[in-house]
């Protein structure tokens, strides 16, 4: 049985309407019916969203979308579905979509958790993304992090042999939680010899984390690979 913190965490999601710019309110308007996908209790055919064959990876939480544009421009022979519940996030990242040409990216403007039981098949994914999940820094908060054992597993089964899961988080004490829950759970490796990974290539460095770096905050990337 799933831990019942975890379920009330995840029921805690709606979708929140914020805000929308007229070019966000266009965006979602005209590219939602291109490229988002509507929530549904059945297994989506991924070939068939993307219209090829090819590594797929799922990122949870894209926030206003920068850094995932930046990720599908940069790696055309990927495709990339993102999840994300924010209105004014979904529709820059559509706008950004219409700008850049991005054929490479859709999106599902859902609670992740009923996307990953509902409709990803097992072992579908070639990777998984969760960069800057809110810290819900207050102890008392904690339960309301995203990133917990119940999670971790149902993504672990998501996972291709060999894919990989990749969260990163600019808060440490967040940080040494995520390594310990993907440490614990079966059927994943840390993907070096131990402790945090190097930022990789393909995770572009924010504006905001540069300032922090440069201002002596850390980043810390968790990167763990399906065996």
């Amino acid at each position: 049985m799933e831990n019942p913190a975890f379920q009330r965490h995840i029921r805690s999601f709606v979708l929140r309407q914020g805000h929308l710019s007229a070019a966000q309110k266009r965006a979602m308007d005209e590219g939602m019916p291109r490229w988002g996908i509507e929530y549904r209790e059945g297994r989506l055919d991924l070939s068939k969203a993307f219209g090829r064959e090819a590594p797929r990876i799922l990122e949870i939480g894209f926030g206003m979308g920068g850094a995932t544009a930046e990720i599908a421009k940069a790696n055309p022979d990927k495709d990339y579905l993102g999840i994300e519940v924010h209105s004014p996030g979904v529709g820059n990242l559509l706008k950004l979509i219409e700008e850049n040409g991005l054929g490479n990216l859709r999106l599902i403007r859902h609670d992740a958790v009923e996307v990953i039981d509902n409709m990803l098949e097992d072992a579908s994914l070639d990777g998984v993304h969760i960069f800057f999940p809110d810290p819900w820094p207050k102890k008392r908060h904690h339960k309301r992090r995203l990133i917990q054992p119940a999670l971790i597993a149902k993504l672990v089964r998501k996972l291709k042999p060999g894919g990989y899961l990749h969260a990163a988080t600019d808060w440490e004490e967040y940080a040494q939680q995520i390594i310990e829950v993907f440490t614990s759970a079966e059927g994943i490796r840390n993907s070096v010899d131990e402790g945090f990974a190097p930022r990789p290539d393909y995770r572009p460095l924010t504006k905001f984390e540069a300032r922090g770096i440069r201002l002596g905050h850390g980043v810390w990337d968790i990167v763990f690979v399906r065996v």
